[in-house]
């Protein structure tokens, strides 16, 4: 029975968090390439539709700067995922600074909202598959003190909607 590699996995993401979360499963990606694209929505972009677009153009890129590398074994898989925070309809940031994580709490404190959770595969045979999880979350009203707190704390910064669960 002839045996056949195991694929390589490329990782098409810089975030630590998500390094995390496959090796909490057991798996360490053979290669990290972080996807660079714009992630600004489109106008009138659904916040789902944002998530999914987001996710499949990482592998995308990804895809094809492999598609040149030579040092790169074949088979390999290339995994990119996104999450978006989304208030209704809109679609909240990336906090870059810290008021842009106090504006985002401001926003969702008190309120339902939504995390959307894409992931999107391709290989290098041209396969590809992709999911996304929409998990719906509450916020407490938040004091001014317990705004100011997590700000100070820096957890929200990078993090899509300013905060991290």
């Amino acid at each position: 029975m002839a045996s056949h590699p195991s694929p390589a996995l490329v990782l098409a993401s810089a975030s630590p968090r998500r390094v995390d979360l496959l090796q909490q499963i057991g798996i360490a990606p053979d290669r990290i390439l972080p996807a660079d694209i714009d992630e600004s929505p489109l106008r009138g972009e659904l916040p789902i539709d944002h998530a999914r677009r987001l996710a499949a153009g990482k592998a995308e890129a990804v895809l094809s700067a492999l598609q040149t590398a030579a040092d790169l074994p074949t088979p390999y898989i290339v995994l990119a995922g996104d999450t978006v925070v989304a208030l209704g309809r809109r679609i909240l940031p990336k906090a870059e600074t810290d008021r842009d994580v106090a504006d985002c709490l401001t926003l969702l404190s008190g309120r339902n909202h939504r995390v959307l959770s894409a992931v999107h595969m391709l290989t290098s045979d041209g396969r590809s598959a992709s999911r996304l999880v929409a998990t719906k979350v509450t916020f407490k009203r938040l004091s001014d003190q317990e705004s100011a707190a997590y700000v100070t704390s820096g957890e929200g910064l990078g993090k899509a909607g300013g905060y991290a669960i």
